[in-house]
Formats: C-alpha cells, sequence, structure tokens
C-alpha cells in the first residue's frame, strides 16, 4: 500500500479492482483495453513497456489478455497461518526447526496474540479462494506443541490467513525445495514494444528486484525516467520520515497532542502510519473530535483517511488487509464498519 501511495504521488495512475481483459502490440506500443470493476467502465491505454507483475496469475495473464507462448510456468505453493491467544510475554519470536525439516515460526501479534506460522503445500485452484485446510491447522498446531509447554490445540484457534506463493516451476520435487528467488522473463522482438513477466519474489527482496526490472526496461523508458537507478536506498516510504526505532517517541508525541489516546492507540498509529497518521488526526482534542467510534481505537476520521488515500473500498479492506483490528473487535462493531463504509460509498443508499 505504501509503494502504491509513494507511486501515486510521483505521478502514477494506480487503478485498483481495474482488470486488463486484452492486450496488443500496435505501433511500437501496448494497447491495453481493461475495465473497471466497480462501475464496469471500459478504457483503453497506451505505453512503450508492459510488466507482468500479476503474482500467482502470471502465467494466466501471459496466456490469456496477453496471448504469449510462453512456455514459463509458475508452480503455486500455499502457506497459512494461524492466530492464537498469546503464548509467552515478551515482544521475542521464536524459530523451531520441525520434523519434516520445515522451520517453524512464532511471533508476537498484534499485541494480544501470537501468529504461527508456515505450511508449503502445492496449491492448484484459484489464488483468490486460497483458505487453510484442517490439515494444515492440525500441522501448525502439533508442530508448536512440540515446543511450548501447553499445548497448542486446534480449538485455540481465533483466525487464520493463507497466500499463494507464485514459484518459478524449476522443476523441484517438492513445494518447499522450489526456489524462492525471482526470475524474469523478456520479450522484445525488434521493433515491437517489450513485456517483462515477474516470476517468484517477495517482501525481503522486492527493492531490489523492482530496481533489476526497472534497469531491464532502461532502453525503452530512458526517456522518461527521473532519477538515477537506485534511488530507492535513500528513500523512505511514507509516514516514515522518523529516525530508526523512533516509534515510541513518536507514539508519545501522538499522546501529548491528542491526550485521549490510550498508550497502545497511539503505538499502533504510529506504527500503521508514522507521520501520516497527524493526516487525519488533525488538531483533534477529544475522542469525538473524530466522528464516530467503531471500537478498538477505529474512528470514523481513520477509515474516511483510508477511503480517501489509501483506496479502501470495504470493511475488509480497513479490518483485514490495511490492518488487523478485526481481532479485537466483536461482530457488531465490525458489522457496523461494514454498513457505514456501505453508506458513504453510496452502497448502502
Amino acid at each position: 500500500m505504501l509503494n502504491a501511495r509513494d507511486a501515486a504521488a510521483r505521478g502514477a495512475a494506480i487503478a485498483t479492482r481495474t482488470k486488463v481483459t486484452s492486450a496488443r502490440r500496435e505501433g511500437g506500443l501496448w494497447v491495453l483495453d481493461q475495465t473497471c470493476g466497480r462501475s464496469g467502465s471500459a478504457s483503453t491505454i497506451r505505453t512503450r513497456a508492459l510488466v507482468n507483475a500479476a503474482g500467482p496469475w502470471v502465467a494466466e495473464v501471459l496466456t490469456g489478455a496477453l496471448r504469449s507462448n510462453s512456455k514459463a510456468r509458475v508452480r503455486q505453493v500455499q502457506g497459512s497461518h494461524i492466530i492464537v491467544p498469546k503464548l509467552f510475554d515478551h515482544d521475542r519470536a521464536y524459530i523451531f526447526q520441525n520434523a519434516d525439516g520445515r522451520i517453524i515460526f512464532a511471533i508476537p501479534y498484534e499485541e494480544d496474540f501470537t501468529l504461527i506460522g508456515t505450511t508449503d503445500q502445492d496449491y492448484h485452484a484459484d489464488p483468490a479462494k486460497v483458505a487453510i485446510t484442517p490439515a494444515e491447522i492440525d500441522y501448525l498446531c502439533a508442530a508448536a506443541s512440540e515446543y511450548f509447554a501447553r499445548p497448542v490445540m486446534p480449538r485455540d484457534v481465533v483466525w487464520t490467513y493463507s497466500g499463494v506463493r507464485p514459484l518459478y516451476d524449476d522443476g523441484a520435487s517438492e513445494a518447499k525445495a522450489a526456489t524462492r528467488d525471482y526470475v524474469f522473463e523478456m520479450e522484445a522482438p525488434t521493433g515491437e514494444a517489450p513485456l517483462l513477466s515477474i516470476f517468484g519474489g517477495k517482501i525481503t527482496t522486492y527493492r531490489r528486484l523492482a530496481e533489476e526490472a526497472l534497469e531491464r526496461l532502461h532502453g525503452t523508458l530512458a526517456q522518461t525516467a527521473g532519477k538515477a537507478a537506485g534511488w530507492t536506498a535513500q528513500e523512505v516510504l511514507p509516514g516514515g520520515a522518523f529516525h530508526a526505532g523512533g516509534t515510541s517517541d513518536l507514539a508519545d508525541a501522538f499522546r501529548r497532542e491528542h491526550p485521549f489516546l490510550a498508550p497502545a492507540e497511539a503505538l499502533r498509529l504510529a506504527r500503521s502510519y508514522g507521520l501520516d497518521a497527524r493526516a487525519w488526526l488533525g488538531t483533534a482534542q477529544t475522542r469525538a473530535d473524530l466522528g464516530r467510534d467503531f471500537g478498538a481505537g477505529l474512528s470514523e476520521a481513520e477509515i474516511r483517511y483510508l477511503m480517501a488515500y489509501e483506496w479502501a473500498e470495504n470493511a475488509d479492506d480497513v479490518l483485514w488487509r490495511r490492518s488487523k483490528l478485526g481481532l479485537h473487535m466483536t461482530a457488531a462493531e465490525r458489522d457496523a464498519v461494514r454498513h457505514a463504509m456501505d453508506e458513504w460509498s453510496g452502497k448502502g443508499a
């Protein structure tokens, strides 16, 4: 999200929930037809280069909208996590060696919980519908129980989440053995606009991946490049212009500026938004100044900020994707957020 916001601030057009329905080369350019998932409106854009960074859908985009003959394949590997009430009171993480050779971790999570992960198994269905299986829950509980004094049981699980790793299919026999490195595939016929497809990659290497991608496209994009290669090493993401390790100091500053904030609330805002929390905290001196209070420290002002500046459109965007406040709220409070956002966006009319 912060990368998208940073790009938008530098002039990028961010089109969320928009699907590319077809793409073709014409006159040295890529011509893309796209449809907005909200309004259903269609539009066409033209570009000198195209990057297919569709993650688990990278191969589907290649063979579908792009009609490419690429033979590159993606190996979809499911990774799932469980969240349980906190198992220990300190702020350090545990890394365990499991009997099957995999590594399992247990990490302090959202103050009141412990996050346990992760699994590795091949996945062959729609990545949008990935969900933890009972076998995965049992596996993670058993793995953690090997080390903790109190066993972790499936009934302890309060929430789960799963994702699909889009790994380059290198023919490895087991999901856990497949390469985690990223792989590029460039299609650049003479005189035609290039197509760069990205297989794999993860958060720990994403900036290096992005810089290498631009290096591959340098000849095509040189006329519009505004910065020298490697500039991200000296740049911070939105809200991050404070000293390393200064989150607690920033939380203290928020409490001085807004005395109604509890210590845990101020720390959450510092961790989640950095300096950008001031954009919606404004001059508020009481909780009422932030509008409706939805519980767990979530205010109307915060939600409206996310809708206006971070493309949040529904309660899941706010409660589970941008934050994990859903863990701290009742079902009624989560429903209240859902109804309010529908009303503010016109869906509830």
